[in-house]
């Protein structure tokens, strides 16, 4: 533990006071006393802070804000797959707005990339999907999965003209 002290004089002394506020910003502060003292030079306040010799991080000493990249999935996905990540991506919105929810909170871009990069097709294919869990999945998988499959079934019969497909 450490001690300082600052005396500021009764009438106000604006420098004193901004040093003693500076100081109880940038210290971890145990305790402050303060007492009011009078003498034959005049009176003022008496403030003994007890600190941890620590200096507290403030917003200038702290690391900048790591910048997430975005993705654009149309650059990473093939048309014939962003065209069903489209559809799925306007299901979310969908089930989103009929919870008054934010649409991450359905389900996140990524998940969505990967339901059809994996080809789901199914519940049990919907749970090796890292972040969509079990809870997701009951409430919300019969609705993706109708539409993924409306997808991927005309795939497997060799059609794959995606613009027919209302979802």
């Amino acid at each position: 533990m450490q001690f300082k002290v600052f005396h500021i004089a009764i009438t106000g002394d604006g420098n004193a006071e901004e040093e003693l506020n500076k100081f109880l910003r940038s210290h971890r502060i145990v305790t402050v006393h303060r007492e009011l003292a009078r003498t034959a030079s005049g009176t003022f306040w008496c403030f003994c802070v007890e600190y941890i010799d620590q200096a507290i991080k403030t917003p200038a000493t702290f690391p900048p804000p790591k910048k997430v990249e975005r993705i654009d999935y149309k650059d990473v996905l093939s048309e014939n797959d962003f065209a069903i990540f489209s559809k799925i991506r306007e299901l979310r919105k969908e089930l989103a707005m009929a919870e008054s929810i934010p649409v991450y909170t359905v389900c996140t871009n990524e998940h969505l990339a990967q339901m059809v990069q994996n080809r789901c097709t199914s519940l049990s294919a919907l749970q090796q999907i890292s972040g969509f869990g079990e809870a997701k999945i009951q409430k919300y998988g019969k609705q993706f999965l109708e539409v993924l499959n409306t997808f991927f079934s005309s795939e497997t019969s060799g059609t794959t003209d995606t613009s027919n497909h209302s979802g």
